[in-house]
Parts: C-alpha cells; structure tokens; sequence
C-alpha cells in the first residue's frame, strides 16, 4: 500500500524585487495579508492537510521565515498567563503541529532548483510542492491539497498539477499547461500533454495556468537533474515536468473548484489584491474593513 504523504516543500527563496521597496528588508513571504503574513497561511495549508514534515527553502536575508516559525515558550508562557486566547489561537501553528526544517538557496536558480535542494529530505516518498508567495482561498484552504494527494496515490501519479483558469491575454504571466480533452471539469483528475513556462504573449495552447501546488513523485528530482537552466540560469520546474511527460509518466492537471482561489503576491497590484481580499474575509475585522470601504467609496 502507498505511503500516506506527510511531507512538504516550501520554496521561499525568490529575491522579491518586483515588491521592493517593501521587500528591502524583509521577505516577500513574510509581508503581512491580513493578520497573518504570507507565509503563515500556507503552512496552515499544509499543516491543515495533515503534512507533519514541512521543509522551507529560504535564502540569503531571510532569517525571518525561520525566526517565524521557531517556537517562543516565553511568548506562549505570557500569552497564556495573560489569558490571550485569541492571539494563542493565531499562534496555533507553532503547537507541535508540524516540525519545520529549513535549508538556503544560496543562489537565485529557479524554483526547480529550489525544489532539488530537498532530495534528501523527501527520502524516496511523494511529497507536496506549495510556493511560499501562494495563498490558496476557500473555505476550507487545504481541500484541493487533500484531493490530490488521494488522487496521487490512488492513480500512482509522477505529477498532479493544480492548475486555475486565468484570462487569454494574462497567460503570458504564468506556466501554461495542455490537456487531453476539452476543458477538463473542476476537481477531477486530467492527463497532461504539455507545459510550457510563460508563453510568449498570444501564443498560449490554453488558459489553464499553473496555481502553486503540487504532488511528486520522487521522480521529479532525476527529470531536475536533467533539465537545463533557462536564458536567466534558472531551472524551471515546469520544464521538469515537460520531461516527465515526454517520458511518458503519468501527469495529470487538477483544475480548481469553483469558490477555490489561488492569490499570486509576487507584484504591488496582485499584492494590494490579495490583501484587501483577506482583510474583507477576517472573522475578526472584516466587518469593519467593509464599514471603512463603504465609506470611502463615496470619496471616490
């Protein structure tokens, strides 16, 4: 019987330069959406989905992820003392959920690079891929996870690829993927036929773009090794996958259901999005954040 999967990579090691000045200082991960900071959300993804082993790549100047997630028994200690049961339920993530481990790309290679790096990690098991600047809405975040990890398993996939319906002319931004078929239906496995990594403006096979979560087989780090850098020197995963493909592998594309959202905070605008989204949905503040908006709105 195939293994359950319960470990995890997080590629946390892009340079942000398109969030700077923001992102001088701090990681692109770490910019706060919400209460939470970006990160956050994506390990209780993880964390939510039942994955207890969660490797996170980092890079030079950001030893704030790492500080993040490292436990602070004097800060419980206080929080409890205080009776702060609100912020200790925003502290969950830190209570022997999961055991964090970290490792450095000491050079911008590419997220297929950055995903190679935990080869010895993962240790011959399937495992999940979620990109650290990624959220994933719904209401319940890690269900997509959850379905394709079973998916993974039961099909005895090399690769199932979440992917989401982007607009033809906003293709250009995003790994693009082909499937066997027609528009394949929400939340059910489709083979792949192609991949192919930001296409130049127009020339996109399809709308369906890759949406930052992923499940591999360990199969995944020999199509890497194999895979050269592109123009920028990156290895980029999506050619990895390309390989997998033509080698005949079974990969199969997963397209988000309907009320289930990927959020991209890798620029300013896709940033400001995200956030004001997040702020909306807050059990805790959102009513007041739509007061706000309310209001503002007649000054617009």
């Amino acid at each position: 019987m195939t293994q359950p999967i319960t470990k995890a990579i997080v590629p946390a090691a892009g340079l942000g330069t398109r969030l700077l000045p923001a992102t001088k200082s701090q990681p692109k991960e770490m910019l706060p959406v919400g209460r939470k900071p970006v990160v956050q959300y994506v390990v209780e993804e993880l964390q939510a989905a039942c994955l207890r082993q969660i490797l996170l790549i980092t890079a030079i100047g950001k030893r704030a992820i790492e500080d993040h997630f490292d436990s602070d028994p004097e800060l419980m200690a206080a929080l409890e003392q205080a009776g702060n049961e609100a912020v200790l339920a925003d502290l969950t993530y830190l209570q022997g959920k999961s055991r964090f481990f970290f490792t450095r790309q000491s050079t911008p290679k590419g997220v297929g690079h950055a995903i190679s790096l935990g080869a010895d990690f993962v240790g011959g098991n399937d495992f999940v891929v979620a990109l650290g600047d990624s959220l994933i809405a719904a209401e319940d975040p890690a269900a997509p996870l959850k379905a394709m990890m079973q998916v993974h398993r039961d099909l005895g996939a090399a690769a199932v690829v979440a992917v989401e319906k982007v607009l033809l002319e906003e293709a250009f931004r995003y790994g693009i993927v082909s499937i066997h078929g027609a528009e394949p239906p929400p939340g059910e496995p489709v083979a792949m036929t192609d991949i192919v990594e930001k296409p130049p403006y127009g020339t996109a096979p399809t709308t369906l773009a890759v949406a930052a979560r992923y499940i591999f087989s360990p199969a995944i780090f020999e199509a890497l090794d194999r895979t050269l850098p592109d123009r920028r020197g990156e290895v980029q995963v999506s050619d990895a996958i390309k390989l997998l493909i033509q080698q005949g592998k079974p990969v199969y594309a997963w397209l988000l259901s309907p009320g289930q959202r990927r959020y991209d905070v890798g620029n300013f605008e896709s940033y400001f999005r995200t956030f004001i989204d997040f702020a909306l949905a807050d059990e805790r503040y959102g009513y007041l954040v739509r007061k706000y908006l309310k209001a503002m709105a007649y000054e617009l």
